[in-house]
């Protein structure tokens, strides 16, 4: 038996709209913000550079945790009040973070803020897109989706630039006081919208051991790669860590593969197209720790500001939000599997032109400059393809979940690539002296006191490159040729 709100009477205005889209910023402009203004934090608050790492990263990770809970949860109790909610979050999320404390108190208290702004996240998109779905139609639903994403893909492009100009002239408190703002805005703007429910079971319940056994399975993995350096690999610590990560994760597993109520269903991964979109796109937004890695290698080994550094991603910005509907024509008529390729293709090539670090910073400044316009440009030319390609193959009846597993991974793949690639900067940066094999093979030109930082960025970078790698192979197993969309 199943109970079904109607949704089709009130119909979506630009208020609604328009509050919605403040709350998209919330998150992707302004929570997005730490992976350029960190280092200046961290200086600050007089935290290790390790902790304020997992601060930049525990924000997309409990989003990715919580996305499909909270959406399906919207579906129960109102996507109204879910994005009222998240707007609540975002305020006190917020709030927390502009009021941390220097000193003993500092990481309790930013990792809190963090922490809401992720649920902030994770409540507000999928229960907003799915306001959108119910309450606009035909070239309006087109226009508000339009929107969305710019909201969604301009945020996240020019979070960085906006950082970096509001941490150099006014401090970095005032960006989360300013999205305190921006939410309360949002939250009177979407207040008194009627409500909206989708389509239930009346047997559903709430997978709770299933929420709760993924949430400990995947802090462990993230504890474990970002803080096994610092314990030591072998130490009690980090073994136990590893051992939370595959317990829970077995557990999981176990329990979701029975679960009819699971928030993950495993069956769609039987479906190969779905797997190998999915798999690609969580390696291609792990790929955004090239951003805390190049920014924080420019401002530590080059001395340059934060707002100097965020001019350098002005072309990443612009390129995704200028590009992201020739995706959408490269899929119409090459089909989706050429543009995820290419995509990815040029991704790699943004990322081979930011390991360039044996350079001097103003050669390496135009070389950013460039490698940025290109990685928008190749995320942008992926991004739709690979959507459609994932949830285009599913029936109709598993589309609603395997959007939000698909949501799920690329939160999860951008937390746990910022995590991994800042972790091996501050790990290699640390040791104090060269790495003398990698001296032997590269030139380092110009000064000589920063070339351990270069080499820690180089190696890092590295990693993201191998990702790139890894999501082209998955495409070309998974993905069919020649097959174009309808």
């Amino acid at each position: 038996m199943q109970t079904t709100v109607a949704t089709q009477v009130y119909k979506g205005n630009d208020r609604l709209l328009y509050g919605i889209i403040l709350g998209v910023l919330a998150f992707w402009l302004f929570a997005q913000t730490t992976l350029n203004i960190n280092v200046g934090m961290a200086k600050d608050l007089g935290m290790e550079q390790n902790m304020m790492n997992i601060a930049v990263s525990i924000t997309s990770l409990f989003s990715g945790i919580f996305i499909v809970v909270l959406g399906g949860l919207a579906d129960r109790v109102g996507r109204v009040k879910m994005v009222l909610i998240g707007f609540v979050f975002s305020i006190i999320g917020s709030a927390l973070v502009a009021l941390t404390p220097s000193g003993t108190l500092a990481t309790p208290v930013l990792m809190t803020g963090r922490i809401f702004q992720g649920l902030s996240g994770a409540s507000l998109m999928p229960a907003s897109l799915a306001l959108v779905k119910a309450y606009w139609e035909g070239a309006g639903r087109q226009r508000a989706i339009s929107l969305w994403s710019i909201g969604s893909w301009g945020g996240s492009g020019f979070c960085a630039l906006f950082g970096g100009l509001v941490a150099s002239n006014f401090g970095w408190r005032y960006i989360f006081w300013a999205t305190v703002v921006v939410s309360i805005i949002g939250f009177l703007m979407v207040k008194g919208t009627p409500e909206s429910k989708g389509e239930v079971k009346s047997d559903y319940k709430f997978d709770l051991v299933g929420v709760i056994s993924f949430m400990f399975s995947i802090i462990g993995l993230m504890l474990f790669l970002t803080k096994g350096s610092t314990f030591g690999w072998t130490s009690v610590t980090t073994l136990g860590l590893l051992a939370v990560f595959v317990i829970f994760g077995y557990i999981f597993y176990r329990l979701e593969s029975k679960n009819v109520n699971a928030f993950v269903d495993f069956k769609l991964f039987k479906n190969p197209i779905f797997t190998g979109c999915t798999i690609s796109n969580f390696l291609l937004n792990a790929t955004a720790g090239i951003l805390i890695v190049s920014l924080g290698l420019v401002q530590l080994g080059g001395n340059l500001t934060s707002q100097a550094a965020g001019l350098l991603t002005l072309g990443y910005a612009i390129a995704i939000v200028a590009f992201i509907r020739v995706g959408e024509k490269l899929l119409q008529k090459f089909g989706a599997r050429k543009p995820m390729i290419w995509g990815s293709l040029i991704v790699g090539l943004s990322i081979i032109l930011l390991m360039f670090t044996n350079t001097m910073i103003g050669t390496y400044e135009i070389l950013a400059v460039v490698a940025y316009t290109l990685f928008g440009l190749g995320l942008a030319f992926y991004a739709t393809p690979s959507t459609d390609a994932a949830l285009s193959n599913l029936p109709a009846d598993q589309s609603g979940s395997g959007a939000g597993i698909y949501k799920m991974a690329s939160s999860l793949g951008a937390a746990l690539g910022v995590a991994v690639s800042a972790s091996i900067f501050t790990a290699v940066s640390g040791i104090g002296s060269p790495i003398d094999w990698l001296n032997g093979m590269v030139d380092y030109v110009g000064r000589q006191d920063n070339v351990v930082i270069r080499q820690a960025a180089m190696i890092a970078l590295g990693l993201n490159l191998a990702m790139v790698v890894l999501a082209i192979i998955s495409i070309m197993k998974t993905v069919p040729k020649g097959k174009k969309a309808e």
